[in-house]
């Protein structure tokens, strides 16, 4: 379920339908500065945007989807760098199952305390 926060920022940063956008774009769009996606291109290589014969980059729509799962990694839920680029790189679950382990967590608390329950009942 999406905080309130979550709803808004999805809003705000719907990405136009073009074939190709312009770094600048990309840090508006993603709410970053154009430094912070020139270090994420040498830190992730999911994220490779062409360059133009002007040596400009230009990111494709793959790519701003990419910019935006790391910054939500990054900035919304807290990973690292080290920790995202695990997880992009496929080395790792998805964050989502955070919330999975914790409900498992806590359908095996309530089955054990069910079966204590039971046990103590027989004594």
């Amino acid at each position: 379920m999406l905080t309130r926060r979550e709803r808004t920022w999805r809003a705000m940063t719907e990405i136009p339908d073009k074939l190709y956008f312009k770094i600048g774009e990309v840090a508006e769009i993603a709410g970053v500065e154009t430094h912070v996606l020139r270090f994420w291109e040498t830190e992730f290589r999911n994220l490779a945007p062409r360059k133009a014969n002007s040596g400009h980059r230009l990111y494709r729509r793959k790519d701003v989807e990419t910019v935006m799962r790391i910054r939500e990694l990054l900035y919304d839920k807290g990973f690292t760098i080290a920790g995202a680029r695990r997880l992009l790189n496929g080395r790792r679950d998805d964050p989502d199952a955070r919330d999975t382990a914790e409900e498992t967590l806590r359908k095996v608390r309530n089955g054990l305390e069910e079966i204590l329950t039971l046990l103590d009942g027989k004594t």
